[in-house]
């Protein structure tokens, strides 16, 4: 039998959201916001050639500037105030949280309730400014040997590091504000903004490359369609995969007698590291190949036998992608997620799995349940990235139909959608306590 929130789901309508004035004045403040963010994204920064920049930017697209590139929203590719993007801030993050279970100060501020989430957030932007600082005078620097820069010099690097750093500071800010006065999280908002709105170029370089170069046909172009499509499919049913644990709580005893012991179920995602270790792996593998296209001489012979290893599409570099991505998915879910604290807190409040014993026992079903649906989850990171990765290596595919893209693209959309249903559900739950108390009137 379907539950009150589900019934209320299925009776959703046009008519409801045209009601629910709250929700329609955070979903214009978030799409304000990001217009503010795109409109950044086409000013560029004081003292660059834009035209110098746009052949630059050409011969090192295949590298980690690519992939920046991608989330930043094509910043990069016109160097412009917001070139770092909310990359920093994101770096930042994990950083702190790796922190966390490294550093018990840290770990007891993460318990301390919400004082202790703004602990950590101010640690994490103090981290954001060192980040921003540091990236921003490598950019500097490295704009500077080029002919980008039309007067290179101590004030072209004070100035980039200036600019640079003002403009993720105000992403990071305008990321906050969306999440506390629009509708979901607003820094996934602001890579999600960036990466649709190039989609339209995307397209078009895609059919120009079939319809005007002729490098492949129309239908591979449509078989290439499909595949992303059938793959957005398969992310959005894997994303929304759960193993879920049975808790039982006892009964208890209340003024009016004993209570019936509930039951709840503890949900665990089959991807618990969510994106991070595509973009983890993508950035540490092209990495010596964006060094030796910087470099004058190419880095040596060493350099040039690496950059030709690791080439995208080639063995050696597909090999690599797939065990970093199943790296970072047991590394960062070791990180997210503490079986320890999850048993301790069922045991506060005095919720058990059947037949398990409270406590440590506990804590190692869950940590051996994770485990097993972490290597289903790695599997299918994989799978989504490697295919789309032959594809750009073999094809000439754009960036923005990767298998990261995808991910991003898809559980941005997945989220903003729940949180909108959230607050349809709250307003109709409104409505209906309100006619109770008109009807609760009349009887009286």
């Amino acid at each position: 039998m379907a539950s009150a929130a589900e019934q209320l789901a299925q009776n959703f309508n046009f008519g409801s959201f045209a009601k629910a004035k709250e929700l329609r004045q955070r979903l214009l403040f978030a799409l304000v916001a990001l217009i503010v963010y795109r409109v950044g994204t086409y000013i560029p920064l004081p003292g660059i050639d834009p035209i110098e920049m746009q052949i630059l930017f050409e011969q090192q697209s295949q590298g980690v500037l690519g992939i920046f590139n991608v989330f930043s929203g094509g910043s990069i590719e016109r160097m412009a105030i917001f070139a770092l993007g909310i990359m920093p801030y994101i770096s930042s993050s994990i950083i702190v949280q790796l922190m966390t279970s490294v550093s018990p100060r840290l770990a007891e501020l993460k318990k301390d309730g919400e004082a202790g989430r703004k602990k950590i957030n101010q640690y994490t932007r103090y981290g954001t400014v060192l980040l921003t600082v540091v990236q921003g005078y490598g950019v500097a620097v490295v704009l500077g040997q080029t002919s980008v820069v039309v007067n290179p010099g101590g004030f072209f690097v004070a100035t980039t590091i200036i600019t640079l750093l003002g403009g993720t500071m105000f992403l990071m800010w305008l990321g906050e504000q969306i999440t506390a006065r629009g509708v979901g999280n607003g820094i996934s908002l602001i890579i999600f903004a960036g990466i649709v709105a190039e989609l339209p170029n995307a397209l078009g370089q895609l059919f120009s490359m079939s319809y005007d170069q002729g490098q492949f046909s129309a239908l591979e172009l449509l078989a290439l369609l499909l595949l992303v499509a059938g793959t957005i499919i398969f992310i959005v049913f894997v994303e929304r995969s759960q193993r879920r644990l049975l808790v039982q709580y006892p009964k208890r005893q209340t003024q009016n007698g004993v209570s019936q012991g509930d039951t709840s179920h503890l949900p665990l995602k089959l991807n618990t590291a969510g994106v991070i270790p595509p973009i983890f792996a993508s950035s540490l593998l092209l990495m010596p190949v964006t060094v030796a296209q910087f470099s004058a001489t190419g880095g040596g012979e060493w350099m040039t036998t690496v950059t030709s290893l690791l080439g995208r599409g080639q063995p050696l570099f597909i090999l690599f992608y797939a065990a970093l991505i199943i790296f970072f998915c047991f590394f960062y879910t070791a990180i997210v997620f503490n079986p320890r604290d999850t048993a301790d807190n069922l045991k506060k409040y005095g919720g058990f799995l059947p037949g398990i014993r409270p406590g440590e026992r506990t804590a190692e079903h869950i940590d051996y349940v994770l485990t097993r649906i972490t290597v289903a989850g790695a599997g299918y990171l994989t799978l989504v990235c490697l295919i789309p990765e032959m594809l750009m290596s073999n094809y000439a595919v754009p960036f923005y139909f990767g298998g990261t893209s995808l991910l991003i693209v898809v559980n941005v959309t997945m989220d903003t959608v729940t949180q909108v249903q959230s607050h349809l559900l709250a307003h109709q739950y409104e409505g209906l306590i309100k006619k109770a108390r008109l009807r609760g009137g009349r009887r009286r």
